[in-house]
């Protein structure tokens, strides 16, 4: 090395950013906002210390499930769940609510009129519809059937698609709001509602209506003492949680209506967002996994700044 002559270190490279950081530094325009004709209010009895305990729910967007939706819009008008509780939880499955007494002809509450009978056909839509974003090749190898997943308005979404026939559905994912319903041929109304609590249950997916997501408010469905009765009900009815009310939010006084956003799974953020997390790069993590479940890719929400 000549005197005088010194090597310049080669710049130290920046961390990856991880998930949490990719969402922060979303600009607005890729954020959606969720009208409040979307959004379920549901508020429950306040938790032993006192607490207000509000869920969010937002109802699935057009053209799937829109019978059941149709149904808990009615529901929720009629303000048919103000009253009623949250009655079984089920550990690693689901919160279910809705009338605890609905199997007793004597005990049930009255449905609303006019509530709608939906096919299991409409479990799935049997046409091709774009997706914001797609996980796996669809279609390849040509002129076979092949299976894929993505997401269609912030919602997790699967199918299967030959050149001739595209089919498409929602998927349990934690957190998606579910219609509980009797024996086939039975598809339930809406009026009893269930979350996803646990893994995701997708043996599920196309054998039940899925009618929605919780956005917020999911600890306090989440984390309910399970139920000890058959499939995780409640034995002892001091254990249910009540309902005090049920709201479409836009029927709220203009002040208490939430202003809730979703970070478009059509945006640019929304695409670096799912692959940091498939392979995590920042520095806590040392291999890459190279990819991820759909269901791993939870879709952000938060609310409107």
């Amino acid at each position: 090395m000549s005197p005088g002559w010194s090597q310049t270190p080669a710049p130290t490279p920046k961390p990856a950013l991880s998930p949490a950081e990719i969402v922060a530094a979303a600009p607005a325009g890729d954020w959606t906002d969720i009208s409040p004709d979307d959004l379920l209010v549901m508020t429950l009895a306040p938790d032993a210390s006192g607490k207000p305990r509000t869920v969010l729910i937002q109802l699935m967007p057009p053209p799937f499930s829109q019978g059941w939706v149709s149904n808990i819009r009615a529901l929720a008008k009629a303000h048919w769940w103000d009253g009623l509780s949250v009655y079984r939880v089920q550990d690693n499955y689901v919160t279910q609510w809705g009338d605890a007494e609905g199997d007793d002809a004597k005990k049930a509450k009255a449905l609303p009129a006019g509530l709608k009978t939906m096919p299991e056909s409409d479990y799935t839509y049997h046409r091709s519809i774009p997706l914001d974003t797609r996980l796996g090749a669809m279609l390849s190898p040509p002129n076979t059937v092949s299976h894929f997943a993505g997401f269609v308005g912030g919602f997790p979404f699967a199918g299967t698609g030959t050149p001739d026939s595209v089919s498409n559905w929602p998927i349990h994912c934690y957190g998606m709001v579910g219609v509980a319903r009797d024996m086939s041929p039975n598809t339930g109304t809406g009026a009893e509602l269930y979350t996803v609590i646990g893994h995701a249950p997708r043996h599920l997916d196309r054998n039940i209506a899925l009618a929605g997501r919780v956005i917020e408010g999911m600890a306090h469905l989440s984390s309910l003492p399970r139920g000890p009765g058959s499939l995780g009900v409640y034995t002892d009815a001091a254990m249910r949680v009540p309902i005090v009310s049920v709201r479409i939010a836009s029927e709220l006084p203009a002040a208490q209506q939430p202003h809730v956003q979703y970070l478009s799974t059509g945006s640019a953020s929304f695409a670096t967002y799912a692959d940091a997390r498939a392979n995590r790069r920042d520095p806590f993590f040392i291999v890459p996994a190279g990819g991820a479940d759909i269901c791993n890719i939870p879709v952000p929400v938060r609310r409107k700044p």
